[in-house]
Formats: structure tokens, C-alpha cells, sequence
């Protein structure tokens, strides 16, 4: 990624956070319901998405050969 396409992308993604907060900002005016309902239902989302992330590495890691970690099973020779 070169230089202006980081810089394009940041510029991006601070025009969509203030879009965001704008919009944010309308709906509270309005006192519409679902300017609460859809931050906390991403959040949600979000949340859930990460713990399955988590756990499916838990349950997918395979643990079988100890010297793939650097681990060493024989105890240090006195």
C-alpha cells in the first residue's frame, strides 16, 4: 500500500466516522428508537463474531507435536 492510498483510506474512514455521528446525532433529535438499537446490536455482533473467532481457534489449533512450539519434552540432563 503506498503512501496516498493510506492516506485516502484514512481520509475515508474519518469522513465515515463523522457520518456516523451525525447521523447518530439526527436520529437522537428525532428520539428515534433504532438510533440505540443498531450501535448496540453491531456491537453485538461484533462481540459474538470475535468470541467465535477465539474459540474456533481454540478448538481447530492442533497441539499434537510439542517441538512445533519449541517445547521440549525430556527433562534437562543434571
Amino acid at each position: 500500500m503506498t503512501q496516498d492510498q493510506t492516506r485516502r483510506s484514512g481520509q475515508a474512514l474519518m469522513a465515515g466516522a463523522g457520518l456516523s455521528v451525525l447521523l447518530f446525532l439526527m436520529g437522537a433529535a428525532k428520539r428515534s428508537y433504532a438510533v440505540l438499537a443498531i450501535p448496540v446490536f453491531a456491537g453485538l455482533i461484533a462481540a459474538a463474531g470475535m468470541a467465535f473467532w477465539v474459540g474456533y481457534t481454540m478448538a481447530t489449533t492442533n497441539w499434537d507435536d510439542p517441538e512445533d512450539y519449541g517445547v521440549d519434552d525430556d527433562p534437562p540432563e543434571a
